[in-house]
């Protein structure tokens, strides 16, 4: 009788891997061969019987350790066989499987995992298993988690991955998200990524792995971005997050998984295709180059559709008379744009004056049929240009001027729409003249302000740029280039503005609204100059400039004042032949007495002055006691900086230096807390160490002591929060 056992078993392990044989050459033959299987096991003369036949059969896959995908054949097949069948082979089979996932052996680890994952996703919702089995699995598939081998962690991760959502298991999510900022291996890091479940306590940690070292990992975010949380789901911030560091992403194939997601899902089903709707979700106002390089995507894919011959021109009617004594609200004829149009309208034009640009220089180096084709591709672009831009230049003015003059809520429209102007012929003197006209009322109004609770005026902005905002600043000057394009007439036409306004300040009658707006244009002047000789013979000299206006700024109660005055000291110096003394000096004094706000903008000056003329060459205008080259210094000179007369004796950089030692200093601004002293220093001392070949006065033997400092400062706990 035992023989005849003996034999039937034998005969049943033969058929068994017959079966499995013929289910590893291809998936095709695996309904055939389950349905042999079936047979086979209902033929057995007990279930004990058959599986102890089908478990000794299948135990040589948990001792091959090759990843070839006729193994993972028989794995899936096997898988497929389990979950089907009845609920007693399931729960002897888990348990076989639960037996080899405690092995000390690894590849029977990776193979009961992988076939444990395989079957638990294969199982339907009403497969009955007891739930003391399932806790046993859960339980053991969380230690492998954990495993040493990375392909076990994987299948652990993904076996769990069904229960995840599961309230009452709960452990599970707070284990993935425990081990997912630890986990060193690409592919069991996407596994735990792809198997948590959609809320606002995974939304963030998915979004982390937008920065991913791996790119692989990076465009299953995506992915799982895309699948697992619509548009409104996730808050502006994140959406503005995953937008701008997916389509700039270095890998074109995350970058691309990242526009599916912008277009596939967020365009197409949550905006119904319509990108000025899919703006509004962005915040343009406090996002904009996040949207703009949205627009740009969707403009080069082809994706924005312009229809019923919408355009700017639309904000314009051609009836309607300006109501008396309403110039400065919105006159009748003028429809005020909301910030995502006028977003909208200029990334548009933009995009098909650069286009009909490529497409003309195109045509110029092409000859025959191509050049023509080239040529009218160029043509219907300038075509659809001038049907959306204003009709004339008094047109486009008129409406610049009804946003600008419509306040704050109209400030972002006002800009988009000033950018606008780079797109206008202004050749022609009548339309130069509008728009010179236009700009001169446009400089001289003074910046928003208002009273606080004490009666003070608080000028509104960032108390430093014209307009008290640099992206304003920018665009004023863009549109002041264009309108006044010949050489030297921008500075000509700036300068006569700053001497109308700056009396005022010369005669000591000027508030500090009228003082922080002369000299704020001022800074505008001087950045964008390229050098001194440009503003001379014009209505103010640059001695004059000093003299008159920035040193007497830097001396000024109001301490925006000074700021701004300060800010301008250095411009000025990096526009002169050389820096003046004068000026370093001023900057020195600023830089030492402060307050903090004071020393930050000196500090700035001080090393771009530095960097562009080198410390030698600084130290040597203001005459200090200084020997040659000093190769043999080691050390930067200790500063008392209570004491004034002997800081202004001391070396530039032994002054910057010397900053480190002031602790208040390392605070940030109430008002930015990125910008502080150390922070400023420490970019300027980590720029002047890189730099260091330009600076041969500078003795190597201090390299090491700035490089220490930098370390010090970049570990040190005060300076974790400056992202400088």
């Amino acid at each position: 009788m035992e023989e005849n056992g003996t034999e039937e078993a034998k005969l049943l392990m033969l058929k068994i891997a017959a079966i499995l044989d013929e289910a590893r050459t291809s998936y095709a033959t695996h309904n055939r061969k389950l349905k042999e299987l079936s047979l086979l096991r209902s033929k057995s003369s007990s279930l004990s019987h058959f599986f102890s036949a089908f478990s000794k059969t299948l135990t040589p896959l948990f001792d091959f350790q090759r990843r070839l995908a006729s193994a993972d054949r028989v794995v899936s097949f096997v898988s497929a066989f389990a979950s089907a069948a009845s609920d007693e082979f399931l729960d002897h089979f888990l348990k076989f499987l639960l037996a080899a996932a405690t092995a000390s052996n690894k590849t029977a680890r990776f193979r009961a995992c992988q076939i444990v994952s395989e079957i638990i996703l294969r199982l339907p919702d009403d497969a009955e298993v007891s739930n003391e089995l399932w806790d046993e699995v859960i339980e053991w598939m969380m230690v492998r988690v954990r495993d040493k081998i990375p392909v076990v962690r994987t299948f652990a991760v993904r076996a769990l991955s069904r229960f995840v959502n599961d309230s009452v298991n709960s452990d599970i999510l707070d284990l993935l998200l425990e081990v997912l900022p630890l986990e060193q291996n690409a592919d069991v890091r996407k596994m735990i990524m792809l198997s948590l479940p959609p809320s606002t306590a995974t939304s963030q940690v998915i979004i982390d792995c937008t920065l991913d070292v791996s790119e692989t990992v990076r465009k299953a975010a995506y992915c799982v971005l895309a699948n697992k949380f619509p548009l409104q789901s996730l808050s502006i911030k994140l959406r503005t997050v995953i937008l701008r560091r997916g389509l700039a992403d270095r890998s074109v194939a995350v970058s691309r998984e990242c526009f599916k997601l912008l277009k596939d899902e967020w365009l197409a089903k949550c905006c119904n295709g319509d990108p000025l709707k899919l703006l509004k979700y962005l915040d343009v106002e406090t996002y904009e180059s996040v949207s703009e390089s949205v627009m740009e995507a969707l403009l080069k894919a082809g994706l924005v559709k312009i229809q019923n011959g919408a355009s700017i021109q639309q904000c314009i009617s051609s009836n309607g008379d300006r109501i008396e004594g309403d110039s400065v609200y919105c006159p009748p004829s003028i429809q005020l744009m909301e910030a995502e149009a006028a977003l909208y309208w200029r990334t548009v034009c933009q995009h098909l004056q650069s286009e009909a640009h490529a497409k003309g220089s195109d045509a110029a180096a092409t000859t025959g049929t191509e050049a023509e084709v080239y040529a009218a591709e160029a043509s219907d672009k300038n075509d659809l240009l001038e049907k959306i831009l204003p009709t004339t230049v008094s047109e486009y003015i008129e409406l610049v001027r009804a946003h600008t003059n419509a306040g704050s809520n109209h400030r972002f429209a006002s800009r988009q729409l000033l950018l606008l102007g780079a797109m206008f012929d202004f050749s022609d003197a009548s339309n130069r003249k509008a728009a010179g006209a236009f700009l001169h009322e446009l400089i001289c109004k003074f910046p928003e302000h208002e009273d606080d609770d004490e009666g003070n005026i608080v000028v509104l902005g960032d108390g430093l740029s014209f307009g008290g905002d640099n992206d304003w600043a920018e665009a004023v000057a863009s549109f002041a280039r264009k309108v006044h394009a010949a050489p030297g007439e921008f500075e000509e036409v700036v300068l006569a503005i700053i001497e109308e306004l700056a009396q005022p300040c010369k005669e000591r009658t000027a508030n500090h609204v009228q003082w922080m707006h002369t000299l704020s244009l001022t800074g505008l002047l001087l950045k964008n100059a390229k050098s001194l000789r440009v503003l001379r013979g014009k209505a103010i000299e640059p001695d004059e400039l000093l003299q008159t206006l920035l040193l007497p700024g830097t001396k000024q109660s109001h301490l925006d004042v000074q700021r701004i005055a300060v800010r301008c000291l250095g411009l000025f110096g990096l526009l002169e032949r050389k820096p003046s003394a004068e000026l370093l000096k001023q900057l020195r004094i600023s830089y030492i007495k402060g307050p903090h706000s004071i020393s930050i903008e000196a500090c700035k000056a001080l090393i771009d002055l530095v960097m562009w003329y080198g410390p030698h060459e600084v130290d040597k205008v203001l005459e200090l006691n200084i020997p040659g080259l000093n190769s043999e210094k080691t050390t930067f000179c200790p500063v008392n900086f209570s004491d004034s007369e002997e800081v202004l004796d001391v070396e530039t950089l032994d002054i910057l230096y010397g900053g480190f030692e002031i602790d208040d200093w390392a605070s940030p601004l109430p008002t930015n807390e990125d910008e502080c002293v150390h922070a400023i220093l420490g970019e300027g001392f980590a720029k002047i160490l890189l730099l260091s070949d330009n600076y041969p006065s500078l003795p190597v033997s201090l390299h090491p002591v700035i490089l220490s400092k930098l370390l010090y400062l970049h570990f040190s706990d005060v300076s974790e929060h400056l992202h400088r």
